[in-house]
């Protein structure tokens, strides 16, 4: 006789996401992201430092579409950590645990982040 397999609880294949786990998984990606442009960063002033050729190649990667989406995507990354980062500073002094506060303060994060992002890229492309 062959044993059964224990169930698996909660099975994770009946729930369907939600803006609060998005937001949570959106902000451990947005931290792991910062901390990659971190290290890009450091190596930018470098390459600054070092200037020449290898000054001019970043330059000349940053440049590009590619280099510009993800200065775009860091940029996001930015604003979604830092509004976010507000958020849970609220929680943490105990505002905002009603569950209609929770789902409005997770869209104002968004539309926040969101905002923020295009008025920053506006004001690099106009000046």
């Amino acid at each position: 006789m062959q044993r059964a397999a224990p169930p698996r609880s909660p099975d994770i294949g009946i729930y369907r996401p939600q803006l609060t786990s998005v937001l949570s998984i959106a902000h451990r990606v947005s931290g792991a992201w910062l901390a990659l442009g971190a290290i890009v960063l450091v190596a930018w002033l470098v390459a600054a430092a070092a200037g020449g050729t290898t000054f001019a190649a970043w330059q000349g990667f940053f440049g590009s579409w590619f280099g510009l989406l993800l200065l775009l995507a860091w940029t996001f990354a930015l604003y979604y950590h830092l509004c976010n980062g507000i958020r849970h500073l609220g929680w943490d002094l105990d505002y905002g645990f009603e569950l209609v506060n929770i789902y409005r303060t997770g869209w104002v994060v968004v539309f926040a982040s969101i905002t923020l992002t295009i008025l920053t890229w506006l004001l690099a492309v106009l000046l």
